[in-house]
């Protein structure tokens, strides 16, 4: 028991693992910028004796363990309280009558449960019998549920596909460019895309944590889930593209310009690296001594912030699913299943994947190897013109002729195979994509009615099986998958076009 309780000051507060002073006996614990546990939702549901045998046990694992483990182990014993009310807690009738209400899904609620048990025991704390110890040796307890979403690949929380991800991607910068996303949403939106971390992890970047080496470029991740580690102690690198490299550093001089303003001062030179990449300005304060802040996490944005980006991100981009004919549902884990996903597909092994993934261990990415299905193997014409109205990646407007389309006067907008005319750019601005290609998932491009589009179809789909007859690799070929659907889309409308100017 001296393990723990020596850690509790004699005005019984202590130090969570994250650096928040917590009182023992407060109503609530607030151990990190993200988890806060109310503790007065548990105070009349057991005698005092067990309640404060309780606040010591979980005081142990907020000082020793991840925040969210904490409250997840709070979430298991408030529900094992409240689920068997009129049994003495702990009581071998209680743990019975417990595993009764618990399905198949949800035994791993008592996994865990036991697990916190045998430790209140281990501590020396009051509360523990031991007929409920021997019983919950004997027990063989079915574990979390692993990877549901991965192995069903669920069109609404589970990975992403390669058509799915090109188009928020492309959403994600077109909406940033037209000012309809600020900056940190698409900042957040694109970290998630190009490296699958998890929210506490971007949450967690400091300024100094933007690396450029060599002509590379990389983020330097803090690690999560690290057991016995504070925040911010470890990390591991992970290489970017330049884009994405630049696009932080916009928000990198952003955040700088906003603490200037804050402080009404200029940020010291030896802080500028310590500033969060993400932060929340709320907890700033300007009287206080500014690098005592900065050692902390009070400064950085709550990782709820990443999903709550990304919920408007969906609603703002609005991108369409070729599998549901929906609007996408995104939010942080999707992106990291996609990164796993992708990386089993091209014959990855679990070890090659729990790196990626920032995994300390492979016991969880098995998932990934394990029967994932396809999701198309193959896009023929008769494929492709069946999804692309569904998939609504053709965002541009169909035209009779040049006359009709915006800057149609204008020789030098007219989009071309080569040989023909396909239709007309609508944009004043300079674009350096490759054209025609590139131009069917621009909201600029007007095609015409009589271009020949179908063509273009046709080319695409022959180039796609010519690559992948002689590659054997479904990623390479499938890279303009997207864009055969945007094509195709096109296609059908001006079937429907002609259709409706021949009646009438």
């Amino acid at each position: 028991m001296s393990a723990v309780v020596s850690r509790v000051s004699a005005n019984g507060e202590f130090y969570s693992r994250d650096g928040y002073l917590v009182r023992l006996h407060g109503e609530r614990w607030k151990l990190s910028r993200d988890i806060d546990i109310p503790m007065f939702a548990l105070s009349r549901a057991m005698s005092t004796e067990i309640f404060l045998s309780f606040r010591h046990v979980l005081a142990f694992y907020a000082q020793t363990s991840a925040p969210s483990h904490a409250r997840n182990l709070f979430e298991r014993y408030k529900h094992y309280v409240e689920s068997t009310v009129g049994h003495p807690i702990f009581s071998t009738e209680s743990l019975i009558s417990y595993r009764s209400v618990l399905d198949a899904k949800m035994e791993w609620y008592l996994g865990a449960l036991r697990g916190f048990i045998r430790q209140w025991d281990r501590l020396g704390y009051a509360g523990i019998p031991k007929d409920a110890l021997t019983l919950l040796d004997k027990w063989t307890l079915k574990g979390n549920e692993k990877g549901y979403a991965v192995q069903s690949m669920c069109p609404d929380s589970g990975p992403l596909t390669d058509i799915e991800m090109e188009g928020i991607t492309a959403a994600v910068i077109r909406d940033y460019v037209r000012n309809r996303l600020a900056l940190i949403d698409a900042c957040y939106a694109l970290t998630l895309t190009m490296t699958g971390r998890r929210p506490s992890q971007i949450a967690g970047l400091k300024l100094r944590d933007l690396i450029c080496r060599s002509g590379r470029y990389f983020i330097n991740f803090p690690r999560a889930k690290q057991r016995n580690q504070p925040w911010r102690a470890s990390f591991k690198e992970y290489a970017i593209v330049e884009d994405l490299w630049l696009l932080l550093q916009q928000q990198a001089i952003q955040v700088q310009q906003t603490f200037t303003h804050k402080l009404r001062k200029e940020v010291p030179l030896e802080l500028i690296g310590e500033l969060p990449l993400f932060p929340a300005l709320d907890g700033l304060d300007t009287r206080s001594d500014l690098k005592a802040q900065l050692v902390l996490d009070r400064l950085h944005a709550p990782s709820i912030s990443v999903k709550e980006s990304m919920d408007l991100v969906a609603k703002t981009t609005r991108v369409f699913s070729e599998r549901t004919g929906g609007l996408l549902r995104l939010n942080p884990t999707r992106f990291r299943y996609t990164l796993g996903t992708n990386l089993a597909r091209e014959g990855k092994g679990e070890l090659v994947i729990a790196e990626a993934l920032d995994h300390s261990d492979t016991q969880n990415v098995g998932v990934y190897v394990r029967n994932i299905p396809e999701i198309v193997e193959r896009i023929d014409k008769a494929v492709a013109l069946q999804l692309a109205p569904i998939a609504q990646a053709f965002q541009g407007v169909l035209v009779v002729s040049e006359r009709y389309a915006r800057r149609g006067g204008d020789p030098g907008s007219r989009i071309s195979n080569g040989s023909v005319n396909l239709g007309t750019c609508g944009s004043y601005g300079f674009c350096g994509a490759l054209a025609p290609i590139a131009c069917y998932t621009c909201n600029h491009f007007q095609p015409w009615l009589d271009g020949p589009h179908e063509a273009v179809l046709d080319g695409l789909i022959s180039e796609r099986n010519r690559v992948m007859e002689h590659t054997g690799d479904r990623k390479i070929a499938s890279v303009n998958d997207r864009l055969i659907l945007a094509v195709s889309d096109v296609v059908s409308r001006c079937d429907s076009m002609k259709r409706e100017v021949a009646r009438g």
